[in-house]
């Protein structure tokens, strides 16, 4: 490990310059993760969709990182993010077995089947912004962005009670944001309380959701999964298919709204809805960083260094999104019109987003129909005035500002 070791910035302030910086460094540089190991950031579209299905990386720390071995980090925020026992933190046949237990709750069919719940909360939500009054500001992240993906998978899994669901969706904004070692112990406890009690009110009152799903499947042949893998499993689906979402949603928004000319394109014909979601998500994904994969073996990367067995691999969604390597010269530019739009902004591979239809579905039907019943709709801000999330692991807006309606 030669290389030059870069801070990453904990608050994500600038964290599209900083993955340009990186970028220029090479494929895979050295980086020190906030509260966290040094880890090589993958900044290469090429090399990282190489990795995410090279079987010498794994996500598993108990087999795979001797710094968890040894016991360190388990009092830090990566607790949340590398300690759960989930198919996000598997590792070959653990892996396969976890990801078929969940994946019956995520096929096409089921996706599709949730299409009028989608539409019903969407319609409520802009009915409740239609009584805003003409001219005012309002943060449409707290307003629509936020509350659709929360309600929508809040109703997959039967999650009781709007008290139950508005610390769910303070919990998972604590998990993708904050890096304070006391925060994220706090936050991780009461999660598991949280989803602990989940289970066993499913368990006395099982009904027609997921989570019942889950459970019966769970103790019908308790075998296959274990209790704290159930849990970790609700963590994983919750938090990845709400908080997400909601970055594609704003990011969306703000994005048409930033480029007027290119939303003319959408009003016309000449793009499409998915043109709009598919190249957001290419330019400004909703998960910047996404902690961590583990070097199996050395690997050698071609014209770059040699990450050894052990070192900690941190994707970098937003460096890769914008790779000229892939994209060529205007790879920095949004263009809804993008003839090559690949990215891999929902993973690749085996560890590919099982929720991504549900999430690309959600925003289909969230932005038309946003647009089309506040057609002025404008930003309530100058742009430089918007603030980015915090963390360095998502990427989206703290906040929304926006006006449905010319004032008067």
């Amino acid at each position: 490990m030669g290389q030059q070791l870069v801070a990453l910035d904990p608050s994500g302030s600038d964290i599209y310059g900083e993955a340009e910086r990186l970028r220029a460094l090479g494929p895979a540089t050295r980086v020190q993760i906030p509260e966290g190991p040094e880890a090589w950031s993958i900044t290469s579209h090429a090399l990282l969709k190489k990795l995410l299905t090279d079987p010498r990386v794994s996500k598993n720390p108990r087999e795979h990182w001797p710094a968890w071995q040894r016991g360190e980090y388990h009092d830090s925020w990566l607790q949340t993010w590398v300690g759960v026992n989930n198919m996000f933190t598997a590792y070959g046949e653990d892996h396969r077995r976890l990801r078929k237990l969940i994946a019956p709750a995520f096929t096409a069919r089921r996706t599709e089947a949730m299409q009028p719940s989608v539409e019903r909360i969407t319609a409520a939500l802009i009915d409740g912004l239609a009584a805003v009054p003409a001219g005012e500001v309002i943060d449409l992240r707290a307003r629509f962005a936020h509350p659709l993906p929360m309600q929508v998978i809040c109703e997959l899994f039967g999650i009781p009670g709007e008290d139950t669901r508005a610390e769910l969706a303070r919990l998972a904004e604590s998990i993708m944001t904050s890096v304070d070692p006391e925060e994220a112990g706090m936050t991780f406890v009461a999660t598991q309380e949280l989803l602990s009690g989940l289970v066993a009110h499913k368990r006395r009152q099982p009904a027609e959701d997921l989570t019942s799903l889950l459970v019966s499947s769970r103790d019908d042949e308790g075998h296959k999964m274990s209790e704290q893998e159930l849990i970790d499993t609700l963590l994983l689906v919750l938090v990845a298919g709400h908080e997400t979402t909601v970055n594609l949603i704003g990011n969306a928004v703000h994005n048409l709204l930033t480029y007027p000319e290119q939303f003319k394109q959408v009003r016309s014909g000449q793009a499409s809805w998915n043109d709009v979601i598919e190249e957001t998500l290419r330019w400004s994904p909703s998960v910047a960083n996404l902690p961590l994969r583990f070097a199996v073996e050395d690997i050698e990367i071609e014209g770059g260094p040699t990450i050894r067995k052990g070192d900690a691999i941190l994707p970098s969604f937003v460096a890769t999104g914008r790779d000229p390597g892939q994209h060529g010269p205007t790879a920095d530019e949004f263009n809804i019109r993008r003839p090559d739009v690949e990215h891999l902004s929902f993973g690749h591979g085996v560890h590919h987003c099982l929720g991504a239809p549900l999430a690309r579905m959600e925003t289909r039907i969230a932005l038309p129909a946003l647009f089309e019943r506040f057609p002025d709709l404008q930003l309530g801000v100058p742009v430089e005035e918007l603030a980015p999330s915090n963390g360095f692991i998502t990427s989206g807006l703290s906040s929304l500002p926006i006006r449905l309606t010319p004032a008067g």
